[in-house]
């Protein structure tokens, strides 16, 4: 087992990271949390998602979900994904911020549908696309 760095000693940095970048790091994995406003409280959910060519968020979900309220309404909501080592404490964190909207264009309807699958067992007819109007990023480095 590998010795885990502890205290403020550890060594590892927070190198904060450009759009460019992030949003590659974001494309590089497939699972996420959402968080967004539900009944006036905040909600969190991991969902499967993909960045489209305009580094915007896809996500797929069902009928029924708190999260198309929020797109229906146009809402902020936030996207977080990340990678980090435990035992280094080395790896990554992007959050994109944006507006949600339900996507009901047929074409791209389609396009997503072939593209994302869902992770669970369920209908996921529903496409919500986040726009990344502010996209944050960090690298923890040694």
């Amino acid at each position: 087992m590998t010795a885990r760095p502890s205290g403020p000693l550890s060594g590892t940095q927070m190198i904060e990271l450009d759009q460019e970048e992030s949003l590659k790091l974001l494309a590089s994995v497939s699972m996420g949390r959402v968080g967004f406003t539900h009944q006036a409280l905040p909600v969190i959910r991991p969902v499967n998602h993909l960045v489209n060519d305009d580094g915007d968020i896809v996500i797929r979900t069902h009928a029924g979900a708190a999260l198309l309220a929020s797109a229906s309404a146009s809402e902020v909501v936030v996207y977080e994904a990340d990678r980090i080592d435990e035992d280094t404490h080395a790896g990554w964190s992007v959050m994109v911020t944006g507006r949600a909207s339900r996507v009901s264009d047929p074409q791209a309807l389609s396009r997503y549908h072939a593209e994302l699958t869902p992770w669970i067992n369920t209908e996921m007819e529903h496409v919500v696309l986040i726009q990344a109007e502010l996209v944050t990023g960090y690298r923890l480095v040694h």
